[in-house]
């Protein structure tokens, strides 16, 4: 995938890069593999506003993603890449030889034509999904599973790759994106490859009303507001909350900055080697 730039003619085109769209095959989707997507607006059921600056946005529809690849040992081909508005990486429809058709996340490399498939016998090629403990050591791998067939939970966004470190005792060590060393049960499936769409990073929507597109209104900064609506508001000038050294915090007066939020005694803690920040769990 590459970006497209433009002259800057006008404000919103001088700082602009959006996908150019070139590994895109098919500009419609199946309709058999569609839902409806309920939009919330950001409230719960009781109509309250739980999650702030959401709303409007482009009508959707949820493209049904397999990630259990739960045909296994069957041979599909990819027929076409597509765009998914629901999420940063692109995807890809395969076609079984019974017929059916399912999507996929599209790793690096996978292209219209190429044949996938998923199971313990499946050669580690891009695309094709096995048991951990099936993947050559050292393999760079996506869509991970946790639990074994409850389906791909971690590695799953544009450009996201895990690498296969190590076995012991029933469990895979993968080294996750984040740096993170996690222990995996080695039953659990995971694809081979990189997703794809690397340079979504570096888009640049360029204009607000892009962003508002997206379902996303504008996030207004705690210290521009008053003392009545925020912790750090209010002061004479641009001040750090009430005119005095005030430490970040949420509207609700929570530590935003080094306050750790994280339970103590996690049951997942045990299945974490080493930490993201390169700290080694004793």
């Amino acid at each position: 995938m590459a970006l497209k730039t433009f002259r800057p003619l006008t404000p919103a085109s001088r700082f602009k890069a959006l996908p150019d769209f070139a590994e895109i095959t098919k500009d419609k989707p199946e309709k058999a593999l569609l839902e409806t997507l309920k939009k919330s607006g950001g409230r719960n059921n009781n109509g309250r506003m739980t999650m702030r600056h959401r709303g409007g946005g482009h009508k959707r529809k949820y493209r049904i993603i397999d990630f259990k690849r739960s045909k296994r040992d069957i041979v599909a081909e990819v027929i076409a890449i597509e765009y998914d508005p629901n999420r940063s990486a692109r995807i890809a429809l395969l076609q079984y030889t019974d017929g059916e058709k399912a999507y996929i996340i599209a790793p690096i490399g996978l292209s219209v034509g190429a044949k996938v498939s998923a199971g313990v016998s499946a050669e580690p090629a891009v695309g094709n999904a096995l048991p951990l403990k099936s993947i050559p050591l050292g393999t760079t791998i996506h869509n991970v599973e946790l639990i074994s067939g409850r389906g791909a939970q971690i590695v799953r966004s544009a450009g996201g790759a895990a690498v296969l470190a190590n076995r012991e005792a029933g469990f895979a060590l993968v080294k996750l994106p984040s740096g993170e060393i996690r222990k995996i049960n080695a039953e659990c499936y995971a694809t081979i490859g990189q997703v794809g769409n690397s340079d979504h990073m570096n888009v640049s929507s360029g204009k607000a009303g892009r962003t508002r597109w997206l379902g996303r209104r504008p996030h207004v900064r705690g210290m521009v507001m008053n003392p009545v609506d925020h912790p750090m508001g209010g002061g004479q000038g641009k001040s750090k909350g009430g005119g005095g050294r005030h430490h970040p915090m949420s509207p609700w007066g929570q530590l935003a900055k080094g306050f750790k939020t994280r339970r103590k005694h996690k049951p997942s803690d045990r299945f974490i080697v080493q930490r993201r920040k390169g700290k080694v769990k004793n």
